[in-house]
């Protein structure tokens, strides 16, 4: 099954795509497509997010008073005046670099919650099944996410979650992180990647959808720990 076949079956034909790429576990060619589009992504946005950080920062009189004004007046000159390679490496080396950690560390974390119920499958196999369930989130999400910036000129509060049902929910709030991991390309996402999970434990798909919903789960408690502790920094 060549590259195009097994994203238009991630999508249309997940349980027989997702068997296709557990018995062969091909990863090289998707990874490519999923780095490239988290770098076009972050490259995109990059003045949205830019402002948005900007503003908040000018507002946040509690750090200025802890850091003193020169400081944050250096800070937020960085801030607004960043430099064409700075943009660039962001996009395209840092970017990429924490989306593949994140795909090598969510890969090792599925394969131990897999032993708890079977002792066949191989890391490349979960690898390769957690970058096409990926594509959902990373491609069809993405694009979603983005022409929402796009049209609302804000990069920050903008969601796919549960979150977007709460629109006067402050973006810098607990409530909003916490709904913000309820993601719904992500529960998608998660909800096919049990197609592949049952192919390479060789489990039925109960305890495939088990695994793949509670790596979900420890991952959101995680994001919502940061989440927390970045709020707590920002007073």
């Amino acid at each position: 099954m060549n590259l195009i076949n097994r994203i238009q079956g991630v999508f249309f034909n997940p349980q027989e795509t997702f068997a296709s790429v557990a018995k062969n576990a091909p990863w090289k060619d998707v990874l490519i497509v999923v780095l490239i589009a988290a770098s076009l992504f972050t490259i995109f946005v990059q003045p949205y997010s830019q402002q948005d950080s900007i503003n908040t920062f000018k507002n946040n009189l509690e750090l200025k008073e802890r850091i003193g004004e020169e400081r944050f007046n250096q800070m937020l000159d960085r801030m607004q005046n960043p430099s064409k390679i700075q943009v660039l490496l962001q996009s395209f080396v840092f970017t990429p670099l924490v989306v593949l950690l994140g795909f090598l560390l969510s890969a090792a974390v599925i394969m131990v919650l897999g032993r708890l119920t079977s002792t066949e499958g191989r890391y490349a196999q979960i690898f390769s099944t957690f970058l096409h369930a990926s594509l959902i989130d990373k491609i069809l999400g993405a694009g979603v996410r983005l022409l929402m910036i796009i049209t609302s000129k804000s990069y920050m509060g903008t969601t796919t979650s549960m979150a977007l049902l709460f629109p006067k929910l402050e973006a810098l709030s607990l409530e909003f992180v916490v709904l913000s991991q309820i993601d719904f390309f992500q529960l998608w996402m998660f909800g096919v990647l049990s197609y592949g999970l049952s192919s390479v434990f060789n489990i039925k798909l109960k305890k495939a959808l088990f695994i793949s919903y509670g790596f979900w789960l420890l991952k959101s408690l995680l994001n919502i720990g940061i989440g927390v502790l970045s709020l707590s920094f920002m007073g």
